[in-house]
């Protein structure tokens, strides 16, 4: 068993919560996706900060273009590991 995680970059909290209710639907997701508040160096203001969606694949059966896909439907992106 590989300890893979898949990050999700959300632009903010409310689209990382829709994206991370919206996997177990979507993707069979059984365990619930942590979210993470991500701010640039320096930066406290909340608009400037990204959402990360963080969630593990250790069967490795989630196909990354697929989340990537999915990441984009709320403007975000998969990063790459």
């Amino acid at each position: 068993m590989s300890d893979v995680r898949h990050v999700l970059v959300l632009p903010d909290r409310d689209a990382a919560e829709e994206a991370a209710a919206a996997l177990g639907e979507r993707f069979g997701v059984t365990e619930e996706p942590r979210l993470v508040r991500d701010a640039l160096a320096g930066e406290d203001d909340a608009e400037d900060a990204q959402w990360l969606v963080v969630l593990r694949d250790e069967d490795g059966r989630l196909d990354p273009g697929a989340l990537d896909a999915f990441a984009g439907e709320w403007e975000g992106w998969r990063e790459e590991p």
